[in-house]
């Protein structure tokens, strides 16, 4: 970095989703929903974690989101 030059800020945003399985697959629409009202919002995505999902447990999935500040 050079002098005078400031480090970027960051903010982020956790958002869990709870998804149930659909004849063996899982339904992308409401993660894709998710990420693109977010997207308008400035937020990119972070880090996508799977949770779950065995048998008939719900699949639990936690989005993190970032974006610059400042």
């Amino acid at each position: 970095m050079q002098d005078g030059q400031m480090a970027a800020t960051y903010e982020y945003k956790a958002l869990e989703l709870r998804e149930k399985y659909t004849g063996g697959r899982l339904s992308g629409d409401k993660l894709e929903k998710a990420l693109n009202e977010h997207a308008t919002q400035g937020w990119q995505l972070k880090f996508l974690t799977r949770v779950g999902g065995g048998g008939l447990n719900a699949l639990r999935i936690f989005v993190t989101f970032e974006r610059q500040i400042g």
